[in-house]
């Protein structure tokens, strides 16, 4: 290094920095060697530890990058100026017990718990006396204080004998040398800290799509990375008073098999029970901001759909399904586990704690899994929900199709059904597809290469206001989706696969806007707009159409697949069947709830019948019970009342334990 005549104050900070890589290099390799099972090899944790070294990069990045902004500051040069050494040992000697403290309490936690580091170990310091005395007992920490303080001296020791190896060595340089050596050592330090090239930074949520499962992933953290990316969440809890107080109804109502609120278990095994034979394909679509009152289902005058209205004329559509909650990592979320993401800080994705979840997407054996979206499943941490809960799923994003991408959501949705198509008509054995559409969403593109078939219509600002939508642009944004399907289904009918294949449309979420000239005025007045979203199961060699006025939720998505599609699988989570036979000949789908919570105004809520009831989470605002069906505003029976504010509090408490809870079966203890 010397011979690249590299000023010696960045060459300090940078051998320094290279030494603490090192250093937690090494505790990685111990953490494996302490903690593996005897059936975990060393190969199959190659890039655990490649990954992990880019973890680490960024905390000795962050360091590194303290320590030469401040001694870039004249006054402060540690090799020049008195105080800039004091301040620079300092730094270090902050830097070196905050790594030594992470590690040590990292090495304790992963013994008690097999996890890395977590923010909810602050909670303990809720019941401080408690919790110091069980360290104190567990842990020996006068031991572990005293061993705290030897590796800190020696860490520092290391630290004071590369600072005297920087003074021995020949500088300063040229001042234009050094400033240009400065420029390059920020950039390289600010692409440690991003930790890759490319749109969206490394996040934890990359390690669990290393092969060789949780272990592996654990492997690649550091306590750094799991600490910090769990310290928003640490709140995200659940109380088990109250979980129990709802579990009676709850368990009734999804029909567990073996009901028991002491260990909470919502398990039940469902025997396929479809009049469907063999193996259909499933491709679910899940459509970006499609709410029902813009559509032309919705008998909307402006009639923006008139394909997709075509469709659930053939198929079977469910009219009055509404998703858990507004947005669309959260709709993708309750779409794929079943459980309403009602974390009020972000979402269940980024959640590292809530990464582990059952899907029964995995009871379709046999079956060869896919997800297409037109961007990147690094957007709001995606990739940790599918990659760690959908095994053996092959992921296509924006950079794996030959379509070119047409804004900051990727390629074009007509263009994402029609590279999905390629994949899936080249497929020998079943399969279950999953395509995640972007274009209805600002900034509303409608690519070129489309312009002559796809024609852009214009109507007048106040027809537009009364009937949903605020500009043209979202208007003919709303049309090309049509479009969009319409060429996908076009695609897909001369391909064998169509014949034997269930195509499910659901929205992500709805758009918040006024309905009242289409629709109830509940659905205005109490931002039902918000998640009122069409639900189609289209497959018309196979199912005969059906439209169903029942109420339906996102989260019965999956389970009613697996029926159509004669599977046996193992729910775990909330949804139900909105087609099993045995409860529709019962009561006509009567029964079926859809839980809601507004995150923002901190409301929840259930649709139920005829009604839906909300009330405010901090009791500032008064229960609210409104008919979705008509305008009848009729006083509602106190009993009812309280019977939807049960519901709603049992589906609340419930999804906030299972976010935490619906593990996969293979990690279940």
């Amino acid at each position: 290094m010397e011979n690249l005549k590299i000023p010696r104050y960045i060459r300090w900070i940078g051998n320094t920095g290279i030494f603490f890589l090192l250093l937690m290099t090494l505790a990685r390799i111990v953490l494996v060697y302490v903690f593996r099972t005897p059936s975990q090899k060393d190969t199959e944790l190659i890039d655990a530890y490649l990954m992990g070294m880019r973890y680490d990069l960024r905390i000795v990045s962050i360091g590194c990058l303290v320590l030469f902004l401040i001694g870039s500051i004249p006054p402060l040069h540690p090799l020049r100026k008195k105080w800039g050494k004091r301040i620079a040992f300092w730094l270090w000697g902050v830097f070196a017990t905050i790594l030594a403290v992470f590690y040590i309490v990292d090495f304790g936690n992963y013994a008690y718990l097999s996890q890395r580091l977590s923010a909810t170990l602050l909670n303990y310091a809720e019941d401080t006396n408690i919790s110091l005395k069980m360290a104190w007992q567990t842990y020996h920490l006068g031991w572990t204080i005293l061993g705290l303080v030897l590796i800190i001296i020696v860490l520092l020791a290391f630290v004071r004998v590369l600072y005297n190896r920087a003074l021995q060595q020949p500088g300063p340089y040229k001042a234009k040398r050094s400033v240009a050596w400065g420029i390059l050592f920020f950039l390289l330090l600010g692409l440690g800290i991003f930790g890759r090239i490319g749109q969206y930074p490394l996040r934890w949520s990359d390690a669990f799509a290393l092969r060789g499962g949780d272990f592996a992933a654990n492997v690649a953290l550091n306590p750094f990375q799991s600490f910090f990316s769990t310290l928003n969440f640490r709140h995200a809890t659940f109380d088990a008073k109250k979980v129990k107080a709802g579990y009676s109804w709850m368990s009734s109502y999804l029909g567990v098999d073996k009901p028991d609120s002491n260990t909470l278990n919502y398990q039940r095994t469902e025997h396929a029970d479809s009049l469907l034979t063999g193996k259909p394909n499933v491709v679910l679509v899940i459509c970006e901001s499609f709410s029902l009152y813009k559509s032309s289902m919705s008998g909307n005058p402006l009639n923006t759909t008139p394909f997709f209205n075509g469709l659930c004329q053939q198929g079977v559509f469910f009219n009055h399904c509404f998703t858990p909650t507004y947005g669309t990592a959260k709709g993708v979320w309750a779409t794929i586990t079943g459980v309403p993401d009602v974390q009020l800080f972000k979402t269940a994705s980024r959640n590292p704690a809530a990464v582990d979840q059952h899907s029964i997407m995995n009871d379709f054996n046999g079956y060869e899994k896919f997800y297409f979206l037109g961007g990147s499943a690094s957007w709001a941490n995606l990739r940790g929900l599918l990659t760690n809960n959908l095994p053996e799923l092959h992921l296509y994003e924006q950079d794996d199709y030959e379509a070119k991408k047409v804004d900051v959501w990727g390629i074009s949705d007509k263009n994402l059904f029609l590279e999905a198509n390629k994949v899936l008509k080249q497929q020998q054995k079943p399969f279950f597809a999953i395509v995640q559409t972007a274009d209805n969403h600002r900034p509303y593109t409608i690519p070129a290469e489309d312009m002559q078939e796809f024609k852009k219509e214009s109507v007048p600002l106040d027809s537009l206001k009364k009937y949903g939508f605020g500009s043209v642009d979202e208007y003919n944004a709303f049309r090309y989706t049509d479009f969009s399907y319409r060429k996908f289904i076009e695609a897909a009918q001369k391909e064998p696969y169509f014949r034997n294949t269930i195509f499910v449309f659901i929205g992500d979420h709805g758009i918040p806007g006024d309905a009242s000239a289409i629709l109830p005025k509940a659905f205005t007045d109490q931002g039902l707009t918000f998640e009122n979203v069409p639900l189609l199961f289209y497959a018309p060699a196979l199912i005969k159409p059906e439209t169903h006025s029942s109420i339906a939720s996102q989260i019965d998505v999956m389970p009613t697949i697996a029926g159509l599609c004669n599977i046996s699988y193992t729910n775990t989570a909330q949804g139900r069947n909105l087609l099993d036979r045995q409860r529709l000949a019962t009561d006509s789908g009567r029964s079926n709830c859809a839980f809601i919570i507004d995150t923002e105004k901190k409301r929840l809520g259930i649709v139920k019948g005829d009604y839906f009831y909300s009330y405010g989470m901090d009791n500032s605002s008064p229960e609210q019970i409104s008919n979705i069906r008509n305008n009848d505003n009729a006083p509602i029976a106190d009993s009812i009342r309280k019977q939807y504010r049960m519901m709603t509090d049992a589906f609340y408490e419930t999804s906030r334990y299972l976010l935490l809870n619906n593990k996969k079966l293979e990690n279940r203890k």
